[in-house]
């Protein structure tokens, strides 16, 4: 079934190359009555890129879903081409105050380094949070959201590692019946990229969350609360082949001393075309989600 997105989003054509369908929110629609209502906050700098990722998660879903973007205001981080995107196609929190989503989620940033006060639009972020959790009946959290989300609602430290968690890593399930690793194989690969440490017992000491998922090597992967109003997805199931690739190239470029990605090009060759082994996982996650959001 098909996501309903923005009128004339690049997204549309790019993913529709793949057979993706898409509609437009000024197409007719409104026959559908059982759509789930997803909001996207997308922190990424990469406006586009990670649409497209995103939206290819969410496509192969049978429901239909009504997607809408929303952003923060921080333009000091954004060049011109984003600015006019972000204007173009995205809301802000004020223009959806009083509106009510089935399900929100939230990108990573590359922010891992940086205390949560010194952000610019911390304040507003925090705001988000707090909204959401009378507007919104599931949010998913990646990556860096996750740790910010755990300062704001539970008071947790920030934690992190001294050198870049970067690459493809091994995990396994703890809890085997929960519906978010529903048809899931026993081991799995997914993408890592931060600095952030999620340790089992940082996590078992801090919180009483359920943790669904860890990795002997990247530390706990997926965990929720009680009555799923949180899931957090500390690693980066939409990435794409040569997502970790560019990161990596990135940060050799701005002078950090970073090691190869772990388990990413094959026989640690740069040369050699990374393999995608996390993509079945990352479709079956986001659709065990968007499955239990619309028949709970």
């Amino acid at each position: 079934m098909p996501v309903i997105v923005p009128k004339k989003l690049p997204a549309i054509n790019i993913l529709k190359k793949e057979n993706i369908l898409l509609l437009t929110k000024s197409q007719k629609y409104e026959k559908y009555t059982k759509k789930l209502k997803i909001l996207f906050l997308n922190l990424m700098f990469e406006k586009i890129e990670t649409e497209n990722q995103i939206i290819r998660l969410l496509s192969n879903s049978s429901l239909f879903i009504d997607l809408s973007l929303l952003s923060v205001r921080d333009n000091k981080s954004s060049n011109n081409l984003s600015i006019k995107h972000i204007n173009k196609y995205y809301l802000n929190l004020d223009q959806i105050y009083n509106k009510y989503y089935d399900g929100l989620i939230i990108t990573g940033a590359p922010l891992g380094l940086i205390n949560f006060t010194d952000i610019r639009y911390w304040k507003e972020f925090v705001k988000i949070i707090h909204w959401a959790q009378e507007h919104v009946n599931s949010i998913l959290s990646i990556c860096w959201s996750v740790q910010a989300i755990l300062n704001i609602l539970y008071n947790i430290p920030k934690k992190i590692n001294h050198s870049k968690l970067l690459g493809i890593f091994k995990h396994k399930i703890l809890l085997k019946n929960n519906f978010l690793v529903q048809g899931f194989d026993d081991y799995f690969f997914v993408p890592h990229s931060r600095y952030s440490n999620f340790s089992l017992s940082f996590i078992q000491y801090y919180t009483d969350l359920k943790i669904i998922s860890f990795s002997e090597k990247a530390g706990v992967y997926i965990f929720s609360s009680n009555q799923n109003k949180y899931i957090f997805i500390t690693g980066h199931p939409e990435y794409d082949a040569l997502t970790i690739n560019k990161e990596y190239l990135n940060d050799l470029q701005n002078g950090k001393n970073i090691k190869i990605p772990y388990n990413y090009y094959p026989l640690n060759n740069q040369n050699l075309m990374p393999q995608v082994k996390w993509r079945s996982h990352g479709n079956l996650l986001f659709l065990n989600w968007l499955n239990y959001l619309f028949y709970k």
